[in-house]
């Protein structure tokens, strides 16, 4: 084990460790689809071949595999023409730290399991997503990586953004998710799926497979994204061993890539059921408190006056439209999200509302009008608390605070992911926090305690709003 952070390595571990690559200075690379990709001619800027990107926490790392710190995506086993989609399509100049390290785990041979915590925001979902493309051989019309995740929401923003990244490629990718229609082709009546990549939830992807309509027999790659939700004993833990021990029958050696923002330590002993030999990359708890957002309690005397603050900081957040981005509101249950958007709606303000029990027509519609910045704020169940990937979003309100199911014990790693909505890719966000009973209060006290944070608070009034949108960066 060793620890790596920006300043400095040091070396616990005799038979791990990281070193740069040197630079390749080949201008041109050929391409298989006769898409010829000049690098130089991109003019991507190589100056710092160490990453000095503004992302100050420790990795902890434990394997006994070599690996090489990955400079550039040169540095990676890619194709060419991914890597021109990642400087034209998506905007890349070089790996993050986490892609750095993560990625030669991830392709290079022999392919060993991987278990990897990063911040929300910091490319996690790239990471994977390269793993994923750097595997498929297109010449081979049959599923070798299968993504599995919670939500749909996720699922589709997960395609969207593989879509992007392997658009030169001619890997076919998929969606898994719950049909929109009640009219639609009955699984059990579709052809077989064909893509290389199949991107899904559980459920569905689970019942594509008792039908024997996605095969698992050439799969390489096995992604759970969210992993910690997905192998909790209230998440879709069933499924998902449901779905690895199909796999394990005939591609025992099929790799396994578990990915979060968060681990507890329930998830973390539930590990080798799932996993062989792995390799593990893990952050400290205290890093883990996103810096970069800050964060702010906000003491109400009750429900009422929980809305009433809504009301107040429109004039400072709901108003300020360009300068402040989207926001969130996160509730704990439909009937809040239904009467606060009655509460704001009525008073004439423009919201839109997403939980569980809308139809999927009406998720994806208003999922697609928010990520298109048709509308400004959403109020949102955690149905989108976990990965929804939205760079504009720079404020969240936590209405409620995230408790554990059937109890008054925060639940420490929603919590940060709702947080982790707020200030995406190290940009600058807020997150206020509304309570108003006293086991509000005990809640965020144990937040404080656990992630080793001290919270401010700002009082109900215009003035103090505005002095922590200030201070936050973000006025």
């Amino acid at each position: 084990m060793y620890s790596l952070s920006n300043s400095n390595s040091t070396m616990t571990h005799p038979n791990l460790f990281l070193v740069p690559h040197a630079v390749h200075r080949n201008d041109a690379v050929p391409s298989t689809l006769g898409l010829d990709l000049n690098i130089a001619a991109l003019n991507i800027h190589r100056e710092n071949m160490f990453l000095d990107d503004p992302e100050d926490f420790s990795i902890t790392i434990v394997g006994d595999t070599l690996y090489s710190w990955a400079g550039t995506f040169e540095d990676m086993e890619l194709s060419p023409e991914v890597i021109r989609a990642l400087y034209l399509n998506m905007g890349y100049r070089r790996p993050s730290k986490i892609q750095a390290i993560t990625l030669p785990m991830i392709l290079t041979p022999p392919y060993k399991d991987l278990v990897a915590q990063a911040h929300n925001g910091t490319g996690k979902t790239t990471c994977f997503g390269l793993g994923m493309l750097g595997r498929i051989d297109p010449n081979l019309k049959a599923p070798q990586a299968l993504c599995i995740c919670p939500t749909r929401e996720l699922a589709i923003q997960i395609l969207e953004l593989l879509q992007r990244m392997g658009m030169y490629t001619g890997i076919k990718i998929e969606c898994a998710v719950p049909s929109l229609t009640a009219n639609s082709t009955p699984v059990r009546d579709r052809a077989p799926v064909t893509a290389h990549i199949v991107i899904g939830t559980s459920g569905t992807v689970h019942k594509l497979m008792s039908y024997k309509k996605l095969g698992v027999s050439r799969l390489k790659v096995l992604v759970f994204d969210e992993a910690d939700h997905m192998l909790a004993e209230d998440g879709f833990r069933d499924d998902s061993l449901r779905i690895k021990k199909e796999i394990d029958k005939f591609s025992p050696h099929c790799q396994v890539l578990l990915f979060s923002a968060t681990f507890n330590e329930m998830i973390t002993k539930f590990i080798p059921r799932v996993m062989k030999d792995h390799n593990k990359l893990f952050l400290k708890k205290e890093e883990l408190s996103l810096e970069a957002v800050k964060q702010y309690k906000v003491y109400c005397a009750d429900e009422l006056t929980k809305i009433d603050v809504i009301m107040l900081i429109k004039t400072k957040i709901f108003e300020l439209g360009a300068n402040i981005g989207q926001r969130i509101i996160f509730v704990r249950s439909r009937n809040s999200a239904k009467m606060l958007h009655e509460e704001l709606v009525g008073d004439g303000y423009s919201v839109t509302t997403i939980h569980g029990a809308l139809s999927v027509e009406d998720r994806d519609k208003i999922v697609k009008e928010f990520k298109g910045g048709l509308t400004r704020v959403l109020i949102s169940t955690d149905l989108l608390a976990r990965g929804f990937d939205q760079q504009q979003v720079n404020c969240v309100v936590n209405y409620d605070l995230p408790i554990k199911r059937g109890t008054s014990e925060p639940d420490y790693e929603l919590y940060l992911h709702r947080c982790g909505r707020a200030g995406r890719f190290w940009s600058k966000g807020s997150v206020f926090n509304l309570l108003c009973l006293d086991t509000d209060k005990l809640v965020m006290e144990k937040i404080e305690h656990y992630y080793n944070i001290q919270v401010p608070e700002v009082k109900i009034s215009e003035q103090a709003f505005e002095g922590a949108l200030k201070a936050a960066g973000l006025l």
